[in-house]
Parts: structure tokens; sequence; C-alpha cells
């Protein structure tokens, strides 16, 4: 079985860990102690894991939301940030199939990329005094069949527990917001939540960012009566500031909101769960 050199391990103990890796040395800090109505959770540790989540993403991305994937291995989505990334995997107990997956850019993997994958959508500048301590969520998504709370808690909780275990206090990432509604391509729904969203939602000056390829708000209609996706109205509850306006990403039809979740700003009702 080929091995990912970094970050992910190998299935037996390792002598010594992958640089950038933010694991403990010892074998059980590898799977997060998680497993509640029939679903398991773990970080991702060989070749095939991280496969099983790039074929969930492909499915979810390509085969629901339409994406243009330039992937070298057919029917998976692959990039170049997922080398350097944890791969954090929610399991159907029953089946184990992959169900839902995260990935982490830890900031010493990000260092030695030069760049997290935000950067290429948004200027993150005023963010730069924040990066020793800041991790990136990315390509977050679930099966349409297991698309309940408890596999995004989940995931939440094993992504609490690492982010307090390595000290870290800030999580940025971009949440996205489908472009196709109903067949029809149209960026009037985005304009609406991001109308929504900065209202109560937007970060301070200081830590607002700009989008590299911004999407036409001025020509859209932002008056819809619509709701935020499920996971942004999610982040929105814990605390999460949006960091300005979305960037158009064309690839994925989508809208991205730029994200941050600082931990200090983690909404009491939901602190003494996701962070013990």
């Amino acid at each position: 079985m080929k091995e990912l050199p970094t970050p992910t391990f190998a299935l037996s103990p390792p002598a010594a860990l992958p640089r950038g890796s933010l694991h403990r040395r010892d074998t059980a800090a590898l799977v997060a102690p998680l497993a509640t109505r029939g679903i398991q959770v773990a970080w991702a540790r060989h070749h095939d894991e991280v496969r099983a989540a790039q074929r969930l993403r492909h499915d979810v991305f390509a085969g629901e939301m339409g994406a243009r994937l330039n992937s070298p291995v057919p029917g998976h989505d692959i990039d170049l940030f997922d080398d350097y990334c944890e791969h954090l995997l929610v399991r159907d107990e029953a089946t184990q199939d992959v169900i839902g997956t995260y990935r982490v850019l830890t900031p010493a993997q990000a260092r030695r990329l030069g760049s997290t994958y935000s950067d290429t959508e948004f200027d993150l500048t005023r963010l730069r005094a924040l990066r020793p301590r800041m991790v990136e969520l990315g390509r977050s998504c679930v099966h349409r069949d297991h698309r309940h709370g408890g596999v995004i808690m989940a995931l939440w909780t094993a992504l609490g527990e690492f982010m307090t275990r390595n000290q870290l206090d800030t999580m940025i990432g971009c949440a996205s917001i489908p472009m196709m509604q109903g067949g029809v391509f149209s960026g009037d729904v985005a304009a609406s939540i991001w109308r929504q969203v900065r209202e109560k939602h937007l970060a301070p000056i200081e830590w607002q960012v700009r989008p590299r390829l911004p999407l036409p708000l001025q020509t859209l209609n932002d008056q819809l009566a619509v709701e935020p996706p499920a996971l942004i109205k999610g982040y929105l509850r814990l605390g999460t500031k949006v960091l300005g306006p979305p960037a158009w990403d064309p690839d994925f039809h989508s809208a991205d909101l730029p994200m941050m979740m600082r931990i200090g700003d983690l909404h009491p009702r939901y602190r003494k769960h996701f962070l013990g």
C-alpha cells in the first residue's frame, strides 16, 4: 500500500511523526475517541483512507453541485493542498463507508506550502498576525443520505479537541453557496445571503478581507427571502464571523464566503460541548 509521506500516517505505529503534524506520538491519539448514533470519527492515517474522502468529495462536488474538477485520478477530488493536510473522516459504523469529511491545513504545513486555499480566493493580508495559531478548514462535505446533525456535530467535536490539544485558536475557511438554483445559474441567492449575514455577523474591519474574483454584487438582486445553507447557519450559531463579501468560484459554480471562528468567540452554549 502506498503511504502518503506527510502528514498522513502509516498503518503501523510510526517511529517519528511527519513534519508539520500536530498529532501526539501515541497511536491512540490518531483516532478521535468518538462513536455516536452509528458513526465513527477518525483522522486518516494512510493513502486509502484519504482516497475514500476524495471519492466522497467528488460525488458531492461534481455529482451534486456540477463542479468542474481537474483531478489526476478519475472519480476523485484531488488538489495540491491534499498532501499537506490532515483529513478528518466520519464513517458509517455498519458499512465503514466514509460519509463525512473535513481537511485541516495546520500552521506548519501552510508555511511549508506557502499558502492556504483561502489565499487563492482572498487577500488575507489582515490575518497575518493570526497565522501562527490559525488552521484552515476545507473541502467539508457529508453524504446525501447522512445529512443530519449527528455527523456535523461529530466532526466539530473532533475539531474542537484538535484545536484545544494543540493550543490553536483560529479557524478559517471558505463556505460555499451554490449558484445553480433549480437548474438555473444565478448569483441572486448568494447576494441575498451576503446582505443578511453582513448585517449581524461581519467581522471587525481589522480582520476583513477582499475577494480576488468578486461576485458582481452590484448587478444582482439581493432582496430574495432565502436562508443560508445549513452548514453556514451552523457556523454562525457557533459565533463564526464573515470576513467580507463572497468570491466567485467558477469551477465549483459557487459563491464562497470567507469565514473565521476564534475559539474565544465560541458561543457559551457550545463551549462545554466542543471544548470540554
